[in-house]
């Protein structure tokens, strides 16, 4: 018996012990559940977080149908281990998978195991665990996991529509967009005169906006189309998620723990079931996926997971879910070897840089045109002649040991507050309970690579 066969056996027999606490019961059939995440897509870039620059429609559509989290979050700001800390329910120091490109310990239970345990076919089509790794992950079936594989989510549709029924289906849909490299921006896609103020204003940056808002929208239609296929093939006792892995591909955001790295859209619909129509502050981080599906699934996460279930948001039994949310960045070697840790409350934000003296760098601006080395070079040029080009530009490759920030007074997080005497007690607070949870959490500070 294979080491994944022998946790499914364990699973089961953990989960056929416990009696059904989760959203389905034993005189009914559990819902079927659709995951569909996106690659690389930063919250405020979708008008359901505000933006006016780019029209999401279909992720209008899932909010008007069920819950938007405004504060849901990733564990890690890469994709590798994001998706292995969702497979799992387990942070990346202690599934294994810290830098991306890397996959859990192989002898971690995994989404497909806990969920076949209680009677479900589990499939992934397209980018779920990150590209080759899909296979070590025990799903029932798998296809078009490999680099923009785009034709993913059409071919899981259409395998979805000739399937027969049979047992509960949990698809889990992997779409690559808006990952790099981004598409030829359309005249719908144009950017509107405004660019993010931590980034630096250049033609450049303009058109690069321009073809990250056109990734976006093929990520929304994508995900339009799954949810309409999912509705008419499986019906409405469906449950339905969205949400990204990471932020996109720019400055501050993917790569790091500011909140456009790890602040991720995601809505719930579940007709019948959860609300329509709703907005949650509950704080929810992406290891809480896992036992969350379980609960779903009329199942019981076992106990040592670092996730815990939010099907009482979902559901309107509780308002509030979690006081704090754990981060890590390790490494995405060669071109980023920069380890990070935070802590972040509903209003305030602390940041250690674990090797300050090092230079903080991505395939931003040591990679390809296509990755943003383009625009990124026009970002130096203008740092040549512009103080506030200079000081951009000086602030991403260069990082203090520490950073703390008023997030409802400065929600960019440009203002670092941990050298003022004001905030000296608010800092050690923070401080002492990042130490706490990476002590609890095994989390020596590991960081694989040279920088």
């Amino acid at each position: 018996m294979s080491v994944r066969d022998l946790w499914t056996a364990v699973a089961a027999a953990w989960m056929l012990s416990l009696p059904l606490a989760g959203a389905a019961t034993a005189q009914s059939r559990p819902p079927d559940i659709v995951v569909f995440i996106a690659d690389d897509h930063s919250v405020l870039d979708s008008s359901v977080y505000g933006s006016t620059d780019i029209r999401t429609p279909s992720m209008d559509r899932l909010s008007r149908a069920g819950l938007t989290f405004d504060r849901a979050f990733v564990a890690s700001p890469s994709c590798a281990p994001s998706r292995a800390a969702f497979l799992t329910g387990l942070m990346p120091a202690r599934n294994g998978a810290e830098a991306n490109h890397s996959k859990p310990r192989p002898d971690i239970r995994t989404l497909p195991a806990y969920l076949q345990a209680l009677g479900y076919e589990v499939v992934a089509f397209g980018k779920v665990a990150h590209y080759k790794y899909t296979a070590d992950y025990g799903f029932d079936h798998f296809a078009h996991d490999t680099f923009h594989d785009d034709v993913a989510i059409a071919n899981g549709i259409a395998w979805l529509r000739q399937r027969k029924p049979g047992k509960p289906l949990c698809i889990l849909f992997g779409t690559n967009w808006p990952h790099v490299p981004w598409p030829e921006a359309g005249a719908d896609a144009r950017p509107s005169p405004r660019v993010p103020a931590t980034h630096v204003d250049t033609p450049e940056t303009r058109e690069m906006r321009a073809q990250y808002y056109a990734a976006v929208g093929r990520m929304d239609s994508e995900l339009g189309q799954a949810y309409d296929a999912a509705r008419e093939v499986l019906g409405p006792n469906t449950f339905f998620l969205f949400s990204a892995d990471n932020g996109a591909q720019w400055p501050f955001a993917k790569w790091t723990l500011y909140d456009a790295g790890i602040r991720t859209p995601m809505i719930a619909v579940w007709p019948g079931r959860i609300a329509a129509g709703g907005r949650t502050d509950a704080m929810v981080s992406w290891v809480d996926l896992l036992p969350t599906l379980i609960e779903v699934a009329g199942g019981q996460a076992p106990p040592g997971l670092d996730g815990r279930s939010f099907a009482g948001v979902l559901l309107g039994r509780t308002t509030t879910h979690r006081g704090r949310i754990f981060t890590t960045h390790t490494s995405d070697p060669p071109m980023n070897v920069y380890p990070i840790r935070s802590v972040r409350t509903a209003d305030w934000k602390y940041i250690r840089n674990l090797q300050p003296e090092r230079t903080f760098t991505t395939h931003i601006d040591r990679g390809k045109p296509v990755d943003g080395a383009g625009y990124f070079a026009s970002w130096r040029k203008k740092a040549a002649t512009d103080p506030a080009a200079a000081a951009v530009v000086a602030r991403y490759h260069q990082r203090p040991a520490e950073e703390l920030y008023d997030l409802r007074a400065d929600p960019e997080e440009r203002r670092n507050l941990a050298g003022d005497p004001r905030h000296a007690s608010r800092l050690r607070t923070l401080r002492a309970e990042l130490d706490a949870w990476m002590t609890a959490s095994g989390d020596a500070g590991r960081v694989p690579g040279e920088p």
